[in-house]
C-alpha cells in the first residue's frame, strides 16, 4: 500500500486526504492542531493524526523518508523546505501553491534523482492550466494558432448566499484576499505590454457575461505575460488573466485602496473608536463624520454605496477598538471576519472562464469555455475541491505510475492534464465550452 504524507489540515485539505483514503492510500495527516487532523482521518484504518511542528527539519525528515509521496498544504513560504527534504530523501512531492524560483532551481537535482516536484496543481494555478492546455493543443494539431487568450477565476458565495452589501464572503485565506488586492498587474493587449500599479487595479476592469449567471467584473491578476512561455503562446497578440467578483465590487474596493484603507502598517488607536479611526483615515481629522467625509473626498453620489458598504460592516461603529496599534486592513479584515464568512449550509461557488481566439487556416473561432461549480451545503466548499481534488488526483495517478515527469513541473502537459481533468469530470467539475466562427 502506497503511503502519503500530508502536511496541513487548513481549508482544502478534506477533499485531498478523502479522496486519497477512498482510493486505498494509506494517508498520514500532519497538523500543529491535533483536532484538524484528526478530523480529516475520522478513525479510518488507513489514516493517521500526527501532531507535529513542520519546522523540525529533521523529524520531518523521518516522516518524509517513511511515505512514498508528501502533499504540501502549508504556507507557501514553507513548499521549497518540504521540496528539499523530499529531494533529500528521493521522494515526490504535490503542491498547490505557485512555483518560485527557490523551488525551480531544484529541478536538474529533481530531474537526476528521479524525482517529480508537481507544482501549480490545484485551481489558480492549476485547473486554469489545465483546461487551457487541453484547448491550445488541441487547436494546434488541427493546424489553428491562439491570437487571443483570457483566463479569469473567482471563488464567490452562490447567488442564493449573496446577501451582504459586499457581494463577496471568504472561500480562501481572508488576508490573502486583501493583500491580493494591492498587486500591480501586466498582460498583453493588441500586441502592448500594459502595466498597472497596484494602487489602480480596480480602475481597470471590465463587465463580462458568464453563462446563465449574469455580469460580473474582472480585473488583471498579477502577470499575466508569464503565460506566454508557460502556454507557448508566442504568436498571440493578447494575454490576460483575470479575477472576477460581483458587479459594484471594484469601485468599493478602488476607493477603499485610495485612502489607506488597505494599508498594512500597523497606527496608533489608543482610546479610538471605528468611526473616529475610519474618520481619521479618509481626512485626517478623528472628530469629523466619516461619511462627510467620504463624500467631501468623492461627491455625494459616488461615495453613497461605498459608505453603506462601510457602516454595513461596523466600519463606523461607535465601539472602542481593542488594539492600541492597528493597521488600516487588519481593521477591515476583523470587521469581515464577523460578517462576511459562509454561514452553515450555505454554498459558495467557483467560475473559471477561458476564451480563445483561434486562427485556422480557413476560419477563425472564438471558443469560451465557463466551470460553474458549486459549494455541497454542510459539506466540502466548491473552493476546497476545486484546489483539494486536482491535488489528490495527481497523487493518486503519480504513484499508480500514470504520471512518470521527473524535475520540478506544473500541469501543462498532456501526461498530466489529460488524466486529471477526465477525473475530475467524473467527480462533476467540467467545462462547458461554445465555439462561434468569427
Amino acid at each position: 500500500m502506497n503511503k502519503v504524507l500530508v502536511l496541513g489540515a487548513g481549508l482544502v485539505a478534506h477533499p485531498t486526504v478523502q479522496y486519497l483514503l477512498e482510493h486505498g492510500f494509506y494517508v498520514t495527516v500532519v497538523s500543529i492542531e491535533a483536532a484538524m487532523a484528526e478530523a480529516l482521518v475520522k478513525n479510518h484504518p488507513y489514516g493517521h493524526a500526527v501532531v507535529m511542528d513542520v519546522s523540525d527539519r529533521t523529524a520531518l525528515g523521518r516522516l518524509v523518508a517513511e511515505h512514498d509521496l508528501t502533499v504540501s498544504l502549508l504556507p507557501a513560504v514553507m513548499h521549497v523546505m518540504v521540496a528539499e527534504i523530499c529531494l533529500a530523501n528521493k521522494k515526490h512531492m504535490v503542491t498547490a501553491s505557485y512555483v518560485k524560483p527557490e523551488m525551480r532551481a531544484l529541478s536538474e537535482a529533481a530531474e537526476k534523482a528521479g524525482v517529480l516536484l508537481l507544482n501549480e496543481i490545484g485551481l489558480d494555478p492549476g485547473i486554469d492550466h489545465m483546461s487551457a492546455m487541453e484547448v491550445i493543443h488541441r487547436a494546434a494539431k488541427e493546424g489553428g494558432r491562439v491570437v487571443e487568450f483570457s483566463s479569469s477565476c473567482g471563488g464567490l458565495p452562490a447567488p442564493e448566499a449573496n446577501d451582504n452589501p459586499l457581494g463577496y464572503k471568504f472561500s480562501w485565506s481572508p488576508r490573502g484576499v486583501l493583500l491580493a488586492a494591492k498587486n500591480s498587474a501586466r498582460f498583453l493587449k493588441d500586441g502592448k505590454i500594459v502595466e498597472i500599479p497596484g494602487e489602480e487595479l480596480f480602475d481597470h476592469y471590465q463587465t463580462v457575461k458568464i453563462g446563465d449567471l449574469g455580469d460580473f467584473e474582472v480585473y488583471p491578476n498579477r502577470n499575466s505575460l508569464d503565460y506566454i512561455d508557460i502556454y507557448g503562446l508566442h504568436e498571440a497578440r493578447s494575454v490576460f488573466r483575470g479575477t472576477i467578483r460581483n458587479v459594484g465590487h471594484c469601485d468599493s474596493w478602488r476607493r477603499m485602496v485610495d485612502f489607506g484603507l488597505f494599508d498594512d502598517k500597523a497606527q496608533n488607536a489608543a482610546g479610538l473608536t471605528y468611526r473616529q479611526f475610519m474618520a481619521r483615515l479618509i481626512c485626517g481629522d478623528s472628530a469629523a463624520d466619516p461619511k462627510q467625509a467620504l463624500a467631501a473626498r468623492y461627491g455625494v453620489p459616488e461615495s453613497a454605496a461605498l459608505a453603506a458598504k462601510l457602516e454595513w460592516l461596523g466600519m463606523f461603529a461607535d465601539e472602542i477598538v481593542q488594539e492600541t496599534h492597528i493597521s488600516p486592513m487588519d481593521l477591515l479584515l476583523s470587521r469581515m471576519l464577523k460578517t462576511m464568512m459562509f454561514k452553515p449550509g450555505e454554498r459558495d461557488m467557483v467560475i473559471l472562464q477561458d476564451v480563445f481566439t483561434i486562427e485556422y487556416p480557413d476560419r477563425t473561432e472564438r471558443v469560451t469555455c465557463d466551470l460553474i461549480d458549486f459549494g455541497i451545503p454542510n459539506g466540502d466548499s466548491s473552493m476546497s475541491r476545486t484546489v483539494g481534488l486536482p491535488v489528490a488526483i495527481a497523487v493518486r495517478y503519480i504513484l499508480e505510475g500514470r504520471i512518470s515527469l521527473t524535475g520540478v513541473q506544473v500541469p501543462v502537459k498532456p501526461e498530466v492534464y489529460e488524466p486529471v481533468m477526465q477525473e475530475l469530470g467524473r467527480l462533476g467539475i467540467k467545462f462547458e465550452e461554445r465555439i462561434e466562427v468569427l
